[in-house]
């Protein structure tokens, strides 16, 4: 297997120093479609294997927060999957709100909307773990470009250039732009752009060796950098 491309980054905040120049899909290469099946047969092994593993986990998680406030456990939300097929997806419920509509509100720091429970489980982004349903169900995949609201691919789609380009690959739990920093809120255009352009890396130069790097780096990028 060859070697993992470069990884430099300039400006210190996970900035390719390459070109992007995605291709008009990801599936040109003849051997995609088996790298693609041997991509999905990890993402049902490791992701089953998680879910019996962190069953008891899972389970305290669902009653600490029907405990601390009122509403369901799991928070449902309508994303853009591969070509740009919509599914739902799933997470433990770490606000006091439900938003899925047009107009919808990152989090921020010190959001009032966040339950007790919700500030830890969004810290450690336990709050995604449901999002393993979303993997076994082929509807994500453990690595990929992250999904974002319905409501934010309509605005980003019209204010940064190749931003759909992302949807041509399966959406992730966690993504090259997460182990760069990338995470939480984007207040600026300019900041979603960075992450589009780190999304669209990591479709050009997407390999099976490059995921497990994603999926190692991504346990130390949640203990250094926790989210809000």
């Amino acid at each position: 297997m060859p070697a993992l491309p470069d990884h430099s980054l300039e400006g210190g905040r996970g900035r390719p120093t390459s070109a992007i120049a995605v291709q008009e899909t990801p599936s040109t290469s003849g051997a995609f479609g088996i790298r693609k099946a041997i991509k999905r047969a990890c993402d049902i092994i490791l992701s089953s294997a998680a879910i019996i593993l962190l069953l008891p986990l899972l389970l305290m998680i669902a009653v600490l927060i029907k405990l601390d406030s009122p509403g369901p456990v799991i928070f449902r939300q309508r994303r853009n999957g591969l070509n740009a097929v919509p599914f739902v997806i799933f997470k433990f419920r770490s606000m006091t709100v439900l938003e899925d509509g047009s107009n919808i509100t990152q989090a921020r720091v010190g959001d009032h909307r966040v339950t007790r429970i919700g500030q830890f489980l969004r810290s450690m982004s336990i709050d995604e773990l449901p999002q393993l349903i979303n993997v076994l169900r082929g509807e994500m995949s453990l690595v990929g470009p992250r999904p974002h609201a319905l409501a934010h691919d309509i605005e980003y789609e019209a204010k940064i250039q190749k931003y759909a380009l992302r949807q041509q690959f399966k959406p992730g739990i966690t993504g090259w732009a997460q182990i760069n920093g990338l995470r939480g809120e984007t207040p600026g255009v300019e900041n979603m752009a960075e992450r589009v352009e780190h999304d669209l890396w990591y479709i050009n130069n997407w390999s099976l060796r490059l995921d497990f790097y994603i999926l190692l780096q991504t346990c130390f990028e949640v203990i250094k950098h926790r989210a809000y």
